[in-house]
């Protein structure tokens, strides 16, 4: 039956024929924008996991700007510390040098002083912008770390960000002041007679600004063996100041244990004291008490005390005890060789923390150059659009629209073979 009213050929063409414009449509914005998902309404899934890994990759180019900062600040820090090692190595063969008698000592110590004041110049502009890692003085909790932004983790829970710490080291010269206070026992006292090896376990500090002393006393039944008056510090605030350590914020115990060793070591020096008599190791946190010559008849004892409510605490350079070293003595040239050993052994120590950090910063930014490249791939993989087949598609759709054009105008011409009736 034919009919004027309804032209089912003109409709089946026409729906064909939009049909084929929509794929049109959607080829050629595929082809302009280079993507195959563009909006939500192309695929919701791809889209949604697509932008979830462009919100990474955007974080991820901000924590690659976060490395290459911290990167750098290490880097400063690092040839800093590696500057004074070169300078305390020089001091040193000053030091050596006026271990002689028949040279002229106050030069030397001219000289010595001279490499103390470029040491404060070199520590003093070791920063980068505005952050000096080898400066540790502040009292504040949190000041002796810096977190450098190394990663964000993404799981069930969400997305946490990760850093890298570095731990500041102290490589000033200024001196420490401790004012007032009381001296309060941390650790029961290790007691050498027969027995000629003890140990003392340091307690953790609890805050930058602790003062650690520590106190040794000698008894020599028959005076043979050594001076006890020598072995004796004393239990005042005062005399706790003679052998200390300040904690810096960071502080372990084991950093405590290292600190109180080598003052004892360069109070040992200053004194004359002999070290098989008394000799004080760190061992992590411990303190190992020791001697060599003790017996039954001797007593050596040791004990590490805190300074309470001082009235007033800076915290010293790690370096401090540059300003100690004069060699125009004899007994002077002989405590600067036993300090000069330990800075340049502490300064080795910062550069080669620096170093371990400048490395571990340097991989992390590696890879997390390469991720930020893996992610814009698998972005690419989900919703670019394949331009080799966009093109055959389009050349297609094309072609189909001719042809339903024409079709359609056919079905449109079907009713005019009607007329033909009514003649």
């Amino acid at each position: 039956m034919s009919s004027i009213l309804t032209n089912n050929g003109a409709m089946v063409a026409l729906q064909t024929l939009k049909s084929i414009n929509t794929k049109l449509t959607d080829t050629q914005n595929a082809i302009s924008t280079g993507k195959s998902v563009g909006t939500a309404r192309d695929n919701a899934a791809v889209w949604a996991i697509s932008k979830i890994m462009e919100s990474d990759v955007k974080g991820f180019k901000g924590i690659s700007d976060s490395l290459n900062l911290g990167e750098s600040t290490v880097a400063v820090a690092r040839n800093g510390a590696e500057t004074v090692t070169d300078l305390l190595t020089e001091m040193k063969g000053k030091i050596v040098a006026s271990q002689e008698q028949n040279v002229d000592r106050a030069k030397i110590q001219t000289d010595i002083v001279a490499l103390r004041d470029q040491i404060n110049a070199v520590v003093g502009a070791a920063q980068f912008n505005g952050l000096n890692l080898l400066s540790n003085r502040d009292k504040d909790a949190g000041s002796g770390a810096v977190n450098v932004l190394a990663s964000l983790d993404r799981s069930s829970n969400g997305v946490s960000a990760s850093d890298i710490g570095i731990g500041k080291k102290d490589l000033g010269t200024a001196a420490s002041t401790v004012t007032g206070g009381t001296v309060a026992n941390l650790t029961a006292a290790a007691t050498l007679n027969a027995t000629q090896n003890e140990s003392l376990t340091i307690t953790a500090p609890t805050g930058a600004g602790q003062v650690f002393s520590l106190g040794i006393a000698g008894v020599d039944a028959n005076g043979d063996n050594f001076t006890p008056g020598d072995y004796t510090t004393g239990t005042t605030a005062a005399d706790a100041q003679k052998i200390m350590y300040i904690a810096r914020d960071g502080d372990t115990a084991g950093d405590v244990a290292k600190g109180l060793a080598q003052a004892y070591a360069i109070y040992a020096a200053e004194q004359g004291l002999d070290t098989d008599v008394l000799n004080v190791t760190a061992s992590g946190g411990d303190l190992n008490i020791s001697s060599t010559v003790t017996d039954a008849t001797d007593t050596l004892a040791a004990r590490v005390d805190t300074l309470t409510s001082p009235t007033e605490v800076v915290i010293g350079g790690g370096l401090e005890k540059l300003n100690d070293i004069d060699v125009t003595s004899d007994s002077g040239a002989d405590a600067a060789l036993v300090s000069i050993e330990y800075m340049i052994q502490n300064a080795i120590d910062s550069a080669a923390s620096f170093g371990s950090a400048q490395g571990r910063i340097e991989t992390q930014s590696n890879f997390i150059s390469s991720l930020t490249d893996s992610l814009k791939s698998g972005i690419g993989t989900l919703v670019d659009a394949d331009m080799e087949e966009a093109s055959a598609r389009l050349q297609a759709l094309q072609v189909q629209q001719q042809l339903g054009v024409q079709a359609l105008s056919i079905a449109n011409q079907a009713p005019q073979s009607l007329l033909s009736l009514f003649r």
